[in-house]
């Protein structure tokens, strides 16, 4: 067993590395900005999770939705990780403060690209050393920074603000031209390239016609009776995740609740735990 095995599982309690996990570590150690491709389940929290603990000084991970920071805070302390926090728009303006009033204490700080404008954010972080700059779906640069996110193109200049620390920047999606427009805003045009094929057996793409929108609640409502496992059905609207939620418990024995931006952010929480707890079936989301 070497040492990142050693260090594996003695923060996590694996034995071994899932494809292209040791090789992208390795990569962030050697101290390389670093392109990282997997797959959704391939692990991409593990390559900045581990080498946090083998290198000194803040990890700073930037991600654009507030469900998958908390998940991941969770997840952290869950393993006993009591030096990490999302600083987000869940937060009280107190716990805000509290965070960044003790920003020494914290080894993994999640934040979102428009956080990451404030100046007095960006003030509390210049005190700090960061040991890595780890962008979450960095395809949102390019297929989204430009209009639905901006602020994500401008992570390249707040990243030579915070003193250029090594950039790990991580997707599981991304086209030829997605990466060129990543490594070109990042400024990481010499930067290590891991990529791996995100194809999973275990998911199909199927697309069928309904003739009106109570087919369409029909059918859905079939198969979620056939669902094995809990499920999200993704609708267009919070008027339509509100209301399908509202169908699907009055037709099927399925616990079922619904997700949206609209809803108070202790509400959310709340949503998200009971489904990561298996206290909840289905959840009907808004896609954003």
């Amino acid at each position: 067993m070497n040492k990142l095995q050693q260090a594996l599982y003695q923060n996590f309690g694996f034995h071994t590395f899932k494809k292209g996990q040791e090789e992208i570590i390795q990569s962030v150690l050697n101290g390389k900005d670093t392109i990282a491709m997997l797959p959704t389940g391939g692990g991409k929290s593990l390559c900045y999770q581990l080498p946090g603990y083998l290198l000194d000084g803040m990890v700073l991970i930037i991600s654009p939705l507030l469900s998958l920071m908390e998940d991941q805070v969770q997840q952290l302390k869950a393993l006993g990780e009591k030096r990490a926090a999302a600083l987000n728009s869940m937060l009280s303006r107190n716990e805000r403060n509290a965070i960044l009033e003790n920003i020494g204490r914290y080894k993994f700080l999640y934040l979102s690209p428009e956080t990451l404008q404030s100046d007095y954010v960006l003030d509390r972080l210049k005190r700090v050393p960061i040991s890595l700059f780890v962008i979450d779906e960095a395809h949102c640069i390019s297929e989204w920074g430009h209009d639905f996110r901006p602020d994500y193109s401008k992570l390249g200049l707040l990243r030579k603000t915070l003193g250029h620390p090594p950039v790990l920047a991580l997707t599981a999606t991304a086209t030829k031209n997605t990466l060129l427009d990543v490594m070109n805003l990042l400024d990481l045009q010499h930067a290590d390239r891991h990529l791996y094929s995100v194809n999973r057996p275990n998911i199909a793409l199927k697309v069928e016609n309904a003739a009106d929108t109570a087919e369409k609640i029909h059918r859905t409502i079939q198969l979620v009776e056939q669902l094995q496992g809990p499920g999200i059905v993704y609708c267009p609207t919070r008027k339509w995740a509100e209301e399908l939620s509202a169908e699907i418990k009055a037709k099927t024995n399925s616990r079922a609740d619904f997700y949206h931006g609209g809803m108070e952010s202790g509400d959310r929480i709340l949503i998200q735990q009971q489904f990561i707890n298996h206290q909840l079936d289905v959840i009907c989301s808004t896609n954003a």
